[in-house]
């Protein structure tokens, strides 16, 4: 068998057998098989012969300071419940099914009476990871950046857009008026 290096292989794919090579990173040997335990990049190492795969998916971990997309799926009275769907430029699958809470405290840099005046359930939102302990993270939309990206109304549940006033959103069907931390990027459709 003649695998040609930079080849992009699945995992159990054939590399080759143990006569021609040793098996390196992202592989194993199986019954005198060498083959790929990983999706990725074959490298050979013709000095040493020793093939390896070079994993291209690796998954992501969350760190404090990085900037996640979610959505709202409960509220409290003082924190907001969001399910992590993925890091803000960055393409890879997060490792762990992260669940994310913002604090009334950290929704926004004024006083914040009560947390529906800033989300509801089913806004997607972009926020700042503050804190994190095991696969629950805490999380902040004071940034002007961070907040609501996309509502839908609650007595209709059409898309809202933004208006003149800060942290306000209009639904286009109905017309009704909604407070929310919006984002300086909501996305007016």
């Amino acid at each position: 068998m003649d695998m040609k290096e930079e080849k992009i292989v699945m995992p159990g794919d054939k590399l080759g057998i143990i006569e021609q090579y040793l098996p390196g990173d992202g592989t194993y040997d199986d019954n005198g098989d060498i083959k790929s335990s990983v999706l990725g990049n074959v490298k050979i190492n013709q000095k040493m012969k020793v093939i390896s795969v070079e994993g291209t998916a690796k998954p992501a971990l969350l760190k404090v300071g990085d900037i996640i997309y979610g959505q709202i799926t409960d509220i409290k009275p003082q924190r907001a419940n969001v399910k992590i769907e993925c890091m803000k430029d960055n393409a890879r699958p997060l490792a762990l099914p992260y669940m994310g809470a913002i604090h009334i405290s950290q929704a926004k840099k004024d006083y914040l009476e009560k947390l529906s005046d800033a989300f509801r359930i089913g806004d997607i939102i972009q926020a700042k990871v503050v804190k994190i302990t095991g696969d629950n993270v805490d999380l902040g939309t004071v940034d002007d950046d961070c907040g609501v990206l996309k509502a839908m109304c609650t007595r209709c549940r059409d898309f809202m857009h933004t208006t003149s006033k800060d942290n306000e959103l209009q639904c286009n069907t109905c017309n009704k008026k909604e407070k929310r931390k919006v984002s300086k990027n909501y996305v007016n459709d």
